[in-house]
């Protein structure tokens, strides 16, 4: 579901008291919420119409360093304005915020009121509209998994980041007794977003000491990456006011078990009926399913950026700690990057393994949705599935080794600029090639530790 508060909803709370600050916010490239905090009575007497942000929003890195070499945004350009346009379907109370409600917002050109080509939740807004051109709805879930800390952020930066503290001593798949020791903040996440319109299913330990996951309720796919946006942010904040931390880095520890986002995707009929599923069909999967895996495996390579956005996101790709090395396809096998769920059932589906916790949800399910939707215009035939330990496998297709590797793909990818556009492209070449540049300068601690006495 979308927000559960509407505009005259809204009034009446200010005018109760019990709503006193409206957040306004639009998403950034690294899927952060950026933007401001109205006084309620400003909002509902006009404010809600739009408000500006400066445009270098969407040309900065994760320090808010003003990254130079972007077309739409520079010194030469001066640093103009974009339009925040806030969608009143998305409004909801923040529980864990007193008095706080959240609003989330397009970015327009503030010349025209186009949407920003860019702009994460206006690429993906594109790819839908292409799906349902062709007369499906993607229907989309993301599994979010991160990690919880003793530490508080203000402990932990004071100290250099050193003596991160997980809050499990072991390893907490699905571990009950070790779990209740965290409801003092998993308890208020799960009623928190609840509270705020995001339709929580349940929380868990996951696979290494202080691994968490929270899953919430398949939907349309721009509600989900509405709401894994507001899931993640919401987590961040909840934790702090409990005095923990938490990470969606997909690899804090080369020792630990990475962090995933797992993609779940299928297409439904206009008129709500499954488009995936043929009774009769090895697996149960349509041609229609079929025709759109096969464009994802064609196209898996292409759309890596998108899936794994940082250099720390490759150290995730590790043999025998669940996150897969190689994109193949299998039925209900975790070593494969793509994976089949709900054989023989309504809801076959196919659940893309490669995305870390730390993609922006809009990039992810939007190149997703193009490489499949090229599949089924294409009517691409789907490679025969692989079967047993894909780690092992040989001489097949391979997620790329590193953010260069992907960067490169991403660069010659001819079915991306034809989805997103040859300057979106080339926006997000020259972002992900930033990253690249500041990771080869920086000293690390493990070049100080391998080096500093032997070299």
């Amino acid at each position: 579901m979308a927000g559960n508060m509407n505009l005259d909803e809204l009034k009446a709370a200010v005018e109760k008291g019990t709503i006193d600050t409206v957040i306004v916010a639009g998403i950034d490239m690294q899927g952060r919420l950026m933007g401001k905090r109205f006084e309620a009575h400003f909002f509902v007497n006009g404010g809600y119409e739009e408000t500006h942000c400066c445009n270098y929003l969407l040309a900065v890195d994760m320090e808010m360093t003003t990254v130079q070499g972007y077309k739409s945004s520079n010194w030469a350009t001066g640093y103009g304005d974009y339009v925040m346009k806030p969608d009143l379907d998305t409004m909801r109370p923040l529980p864990w915020l007193p008095g706080t409600a959240l609003v989330l917002a397009d970015l327009l050109d503030h010349h025209n009121h186009e949407p920003v080509p860019h702009s994460p939740r206006a690429i993906l807004k594109r790819q839908v509209a292409r799906a349902r051109a062709l007369g499906f709805e993607p229907m989309m879930a993301t599994e979010l998994e991160f990690y919880l800390f003793e530490n508080s952020y203000e402990s932990l930066r004071d100290s250099g980041f050193r003596g991160l503290t997980p809050i499990s001593a072991y390893n907490e798949d699905y571990h009950i007794f070790q779990t209740t020791k965290e409801e003092e903040v998993m308890r208020a996440v799960r009623n928190g977003l609840y509270g705020a319109g995001v339709p929580i299913e349940n929380s868990k330990g996951e696979a290494d000491a202080g691994q968490e996951e929270v899953n919430y309720k398949y939907s349309d796919a721009l509600d989900t990456a509405d709401n894994h946006t507001i899931v993640k942010h919401g987590i961040k904040e909840i934790a702090w006011t409990k005095g923990r931390s938490v990470t969606f880095m997909a690899k804090y520890d080369h020792r630990k078990a990475g962090s995933s986002s797992h993609v779940h995707q299928s297409l439904w009929t206009k008129d709500g009926k499954p488009a995936f599923f043929d009774h009769d069909a090895e697996h149960g999967m349509s041609d229609l399913m079929r025709h759109y895996m096969a464009g994802q495996l064609a196209y898996a390579r292409d759309i890596t950026v998108f899936l794994a956005p940082y250099v720390n996101s490759y150290k995730r790709f590790t043999v025998g700690m669940f996150a897969p090395t190689k994109a193949v396809w299998s039925a209900d096998n975790r070593t494969a990057g793509f994976r089949v769920c709900g054989e023989h059932t309504k809801a076959v589906r196919v659940e893309c393994r490669i995305p870390g916790s730390d993609i922006n949800p809009y990039l992810t399910c939007a190149a997703l949705l193009a490489a499949g939707l090229e599949g089924i215009e294409q009517k691409m035939a789907l490679e025969p599935e692989m079967k047993g330990d894909m780690y092992a496998a040989g001489n097949v297709r391979e997620i790329p080794h590193n953010l260069r590797e992907a960067a490169d793909l991403l660069t010659g990818s001819a079915m991306l600029r034809k989805a997103f556009g040859e300057d979106v492209i080339d926006h997000y070449v020259h972002n992900a090639r930033w990253e690249i540049s500041e990771t080869d300068r920086v000293v690390t601690d493990f070049e100080l530790q391998r080096l500093l006495e032997r070299a």
